[in-house]
């Protein structure tokens, strides 16, 4: 078995029958850490062996299982940088929730992994601490925000990883890396010990291998949190439980028509997800075709939204009560603007300039609380979507991974990234992108399926069934 690739499942036999012990796996991820992340540089910082066995917690379903976490989420004692200079010095002074529930069920946090600034962006090329690279083509992106912690899973550096979404920024590089990456329903983790974004569309989520391995870490995480005044009241429960290699009876999937013949549309992406719903046909589902018109203004309302927030939550970082403080000023006044200005990359420093005019006075109402009335609109839109099917299916990304740069001249197209993944943010639905495929050049393909609010024992039982019958999720990139 090698290890690098095994299932969190087999994984857990080698500890339980003690082929391997828990230092010994920790130190044989670690070394693998040391030796592939040098060629795709997807963690920001490696933890040492003893502070991470400080840490462990004997006990529960991720007992003795590594896995890392993205730059903005909370660990105590680290630094939670967001992938800027701003928060370069800024340790964690408490875990987010989400941290203190992988310890409490026995994960092994071993790194923390690279992201675009303030998981602004979608491609990784925003960290202030480097490019992240794609293992299955070192010279094109792993997506973003949270590609460092999809490259490393998609690496083998880890067996699952956390991330963060607000547009898509955990299923857009789970598809661009061959993995699986899902987005729960909004509230159903706690954001709490989580630097915000853009705090309505903020959601962390998991990346694994398989979608198994996906449910069992949601399980570890999910659940009310009282410290999160969004968080739903929702028990914890075991999402890997029931799952199966069968579809429930009488399953109805709408493949949204209007996805596939949108502007821009790659071809073969368009091509490998029809033929994954071909399989569901197979499998015994009822497929309809339907219309899905939020996905026309869900771009432009994401864009609008998200800027706003992101000028208000990031208003904080000032220079006098978090992480940097510019050394060149003389009046308050320069505390604040040379901090800002050069703790925060360009693209920060562009959506909060553009989140800020979105706010002003005179214009707040044509743009920000239109944008509100649009995603109520966009909200009733998608519930009558789900009164004629039970799972929405979708191509995740309109192209492969591409090239370094290839958008810098370009940035309309960027923002498009999130065109087919926002939606479901911007609605509060749960959502999995899962591999279907790969192009002629052997680039990963993900389909994306959406399912109603708390409705993730569904959404995990279809993306998984259709995963037990396909084998893409097997292939792993070369030289890892």
């Amino acid at each position: 078995m090698n290890l690098g690739f095994a299932s969190i499942k087999d994984i857990k036999t080698a500890l339980d029958t003690k082929k391997i012990s828990t230092q010994e796996l920790l130190h044989y991820f670690l070394k693998r850490c040391m030796q592939h992340d040098k060629d795709i540089a997807s963690l920001i910082e490696l933890f040492d062996f003893d502070s991470i066995m400080n840490d462990y917690s004997n006990g529960g379903i991720l007992n003795g299982i590594p896995g890392i976490m993205k730059d903005n989420i909370c660990v105590q004692g680290r630094i939670a940088s967001c992938g800027s200079k701003i928060l370069a010095n800024y340790k964690a002074p408490y875990d987010a929730t989400v941290t203190k529930r992988l310890k409490k069920e026995g994960a092994l946090l071993i790194a923390r992994a690279n992201c675009d600034e303030f998981a602004m962006g979608s491609s990784t090329e925003t960290s202030a601490y480097g490019n992240t690279k794609n293992p299955w083509d070192v010279g094109r992106v792993p997506g973003g925000s949270s590609g460092g912690s999809a490259a490393a899973v998609a690496a083998g550096l880890a067996p699952w990883s956390l991330g963060t979404e607000t547009g898509g920024s955990v299923r857009q590089p789970a598809a661009f890396c061959n993995i699986v990456g899902l987005k729960p329903t909004y509230g159903l983790v706690s954001r709490y010990g989580i630097v915000s974004y853009a705090s309505s569309l903020d959601q962390v989520g998991v990346f694994a291998r398989t979608v198994a391995d996906t449910a069992t870490v949601f399980s570890a995480i999910a659940g009310h949190d009282e410290n999160d005044s969004s968080s739903l009241k929702v028990p914890p429960k075991d999402y890997a439980q029931s799952l199966s290699k069968a579809l429930p009876t009488g399953l109805r999937i709408g493949i949204i028509e209007n996805a596939f013949t949108a502007e821009g549309m790659d071809q073969e992406i368009s091509a490998a997800v029809s033929k994954a719903a071909d399989l569901f046909v197979e499998l015994g589902a009822t497929i309809k075709k339907v219309q899905l018109p939020i996905l026309d203004y869900g771009a432009a309302t994401y864009f609008i939204v998200s800027r706003a927030e992101a000028a208000s939550n990031l208003a904080r970082f000032d220079g006098i009560r978090y992480g940097v403080r510019s050394k060149d000023a003389t009046s308050l006044s320069d505390v604040y603007q040379n901090t800002r200005h050069d703790g925060f990359g360009p693209e920060v420093r562009k959506r909060i300039m553009v989140g800020n005019y979105v706010l002003s006075a005179g214009h707040a109402g044509q743009f920000y609380e239109n944008a509100k009335r649009v995603i109520r609109l966009m909200r009733h839109d998608m519930n009558e979507a789900f009164k004629d099917v039970d799972i929405l299916l979708l191509p995740t990304h309109s192209v492969p991974a591409f090239p370094f740069g290839a958008y810098s001249l370009n940035k309309l197209q960027m923002d498009l990234q999130d065109y087919f993944t926002c939606q479901a943010n911007l609605t509060g639905v749960p959502a999995i992108s899962v591999p279907c495929g790969f192009t002629k050049t052997k680039l990963p393909i993900g389909m994306q399926l959406m399912a109603p609010h708390l409705q993730e024992e569904l959404l995990l039982q279809v993306a998984h069934a259709y995963e037990q019958r396909t084998q893409w999720h097997t292939m792993h990139p070369d030289g890892y």
